[in-house]
């Protein structure tokens, strides 16, 4: 068994190039090495990704509302704008599933790090959330002032809340992916996006494209809540549409679909950015995360 603060270093570290080799990959109408946006540019990401690694390296001995407080505080030291709030949503209960998973005593057959058990360790977390994480994440989303947001009807996230950060992503669900995540124990992040990744890369695919077309998996089968709060729900599926056109296509493995690619960057990218896919990177950077973590233990 690995020591605390070996372990908790390592997946920091792990969580800190996740999210550093996301923002570099060209996926359709996000900002990376190509593309910034009028409030957002590559170097602020890259800056966000640094902010974070201190919060998540104590992630396994406080709260997950306490990690998310403190990663996006981090992150608005550096950085003027939200660019990471999602991630760290996504991000937080899944460091500290996997530094739990981590220092289990385990037989020599366990000793690598097994993706279901890690599940397992996450749907536990979540289930046990409380109303101090509740308190702690609605302070961190006012904090990052995220765009799109709106109002609700039911712990909105102006009032102090009265309810588990479980409860609240619960009655979230609807209309935000990542509170989707916490309901069903990360089902976009386990079950989409990292066999994308990994099959991907299975199949010859750089890291870089394997992010892109993980990306373009997530998105194809799950319509994008950010662009959906901007826009409508109509037009977030249209956009899956066309993503699931790029993936029929062949994505990032052949030339019909690497044109489809370039066609939906093109079409991702007005000038209000309300076509921008960011909850899909979100669950992309989770989805990497835990493919990378799962390679790094091996």
């Amino acid at each position: 068994m690995e020591s605390p603060s070996k372990a908790a270093k390592l997946i920091a570290q792990t969580a800190q190039k996740a999210c550093l080799l996301e923002v570099c990959a060209p996926k359709p109408g996000n900002v990376n090495r190509q593309h910034d946006f009028a409030d957002s540019r590559f170097e602020d990401f890259l800056l966000s990704a640094l902010a974070i690694a201190p919060a998540l390296e104590k992630a396994g001995t406080v709260g997950i509302g306490e990690t998310i407080w403190r990663a996006t505080r981090d992150t608005r030291r550096s950085v003027g704008t939200n660019t990471n709030l999602g991630i760290i949503l996504l991000l937080a209960p899944l460091v500290k599933a996997c530094l739990l998973d981590r220092l289990q005593p385990a037989s020599e057959q366990q000793q690598r790090l097994d993706i279901a058990r890690v599940r397992r360790v996450l749907s536990e977390l979540l289930g046990n959330l409380t109303i101090e994480d509740a308190k702690k994440t609605y302070a961190a989303i006012r904090l990052a002032h995220p765009g799109g947001l709106g109002r609700s009807t039911q712990a909105d996230v102006a009032q102090q809340p009265s309810i588990t950060l479980h409860q609240a992503m619960f009655l979230a669900q609807d209309r935000d992916a990542v509170a989707r995540e916490y309901v069903t124990d990360f089902a976009i992040t386990f079950t989409t996006g990292y066999p994308a990744l990994k099959n991907a890369r299975e199949s010859g695919a750089s890291l870089s494209m394997a992010i892109v077309q993980a990306y373009l998996s997530i998105l194809s089968k799950v319509p994008d809540t950010l662009i959906a709060r901007k826009r409508d729900t109509l037009v977030a599926t249209q956009v899956s549409e066309w993503a699931a056109h790029a993936l029929d296509a062949g994505g990032v493995f052949t030339e019909a679909g690497r044109q489809a690619l370039a066609a939906l960057d093109q079409r991702l990218r007005d000038k209000d950015h309300s076509l921008n896919p960011g909850t899909t990177a979100d669950l992309t950077t989770a989805s990497l995360f835990l493919y990378m973590v799962e390679e790094t233990d091996g």
